[in-house]
């Protein structure tokens, strides 16, 4: 199933050679056993497990994204990169993006705006954290890595998630509404049915809070409900 997203290019983009320098240290990430100690990976999580995050941070920093920043080939909200504890420290003496610190519930605020934006949560883990201490709200237009990895096509190969999208199709009226807001084109309607490619869902929850029907619910990817 073809994404419309593959291969797509922007008004200002990044060049193949600082996407191969990004998709290096990340795929070399992700491609070692279970197990076995990474520098560092990507995982995209829905609205309720980024919350779960946030509320064990110490402290939280709020700063405009880079990529949108420096890109600006969409007009979604910019002000919507999280950073926690030793990761907010960081950014508050790098003083780029304007940074400044915030509570929980901004913090909050802010994850729920980005959300209904459309953007899709990322959480960046480093080696030696329990939990990821960078949390970023992505495009497909501006951000270096969701960007390149959907224009590859090795989302795939890169992206972790511990959820997927279920749909009940009795329930399901067709209307499409969870296809033009699935980034990942896992979904698709063809000959006015709904078609569902597994393979591209990485449980980002996008789909489930604007089905009309509340057709859709995320589960885990292992489980049987």
């Amino acid at each position: 199933m073809e994404s419309g997203l593959l291969g797509k290019r922007y008004e200002k983009d990044y060049t193949e050679e600082e996407l191969e320098q990004i998709f290096s240290g990340i795929t070399t990430a992700v491609a070692v056993p279970v197990n076995v100690a990474i520098k560092a990976e990507h995982r995209v999580l829905d609205l309720s497990r980024m919350t779960e995050i946030l509320r064990g941070a110490k402290r939280i920093v709020l700063q405009d994204c880079g990529c949108k920043v420096d890109k600006g080939n969409c007009d979604t909200p910019r002000d919507v990169c999280l950073s926690i504890d030793e990761a907010a420290d960081y950014e508050q003496e790098f003083d780029r993006y304007d940074p400044k610190e915030i509570g929980l519930e901004e913090a909050l605020d802010v994850l729920r705006r980005s959300h209904e934006a459309g953007l899709v949560h990322m959480a960046y883990t480093m080696e030696g954290d329990d939990t990821p201490k960078i949390l970023c709200s992505c495009c497909p237009c501006c951000c270096h890595t969701l960007s390149g990895l959907l224009r590859f096509g090795i989302a795939k190969h890169v992206l972790k998630s511990d959820l997927i999208a279920r749909t009940n199709m009795d329930i399901c009226q067709g209307c499409g509404v969870c296809v033009e807001r699935c980034v990942f084109s896992a979904r698709m309607m063809v000959d006015g049915e709904l078609v569902f490619d597994a393979e591209n869902c990485f449980g980002c929850g996008l789909c489930v809070s604007t089905c009309p029907e509340g057709a859709i619910r995320l589960i885990e990817k292992n489980g049987s409900s």
